[in-house]
């Protein structure tokens, strides 16, 4: 355990970082789950409307540091790839 004050502090501002980028990586992996289930369900229409969804909020997390710009460039490309793919 830590003695110095400042150590302390960081152990703090690290356990709030870290439950803040695991609600939104969670939030992300529930979009990426709904365009999933739409392309399952063969529904081209709530497909595109699920990938706007979570190209936005992959777009957010990206922009607040929780994932790489290559990472989040990833994810859409296969998900858009995914939609596109479909019949």
């Amino acid at each position: 355990m830590a003695n110095i004050k400042s150590a302390k502090k960081r152990i703090l501002v690290i356990q709030t970082k870290t439950e803040r980028n695991k609600s939104i990586r969670s939030r992300v992996k529930t979009f990426i789950k709904k365009v999933d289930a739409a392309i399952a369900a063969n529904d081209k229409a709530a497909a595109q409307a699920a990938l706007s969804n979570a190209v936005s909020e992959i777009s957010k997390a990206q922009s607040k540091g929780v994932y790489h710009a290559n990472t989040a460039s990833r994810k859409i490309a296969r998900l858009s790839k995914a939609v596109a793919a479909m019949n």
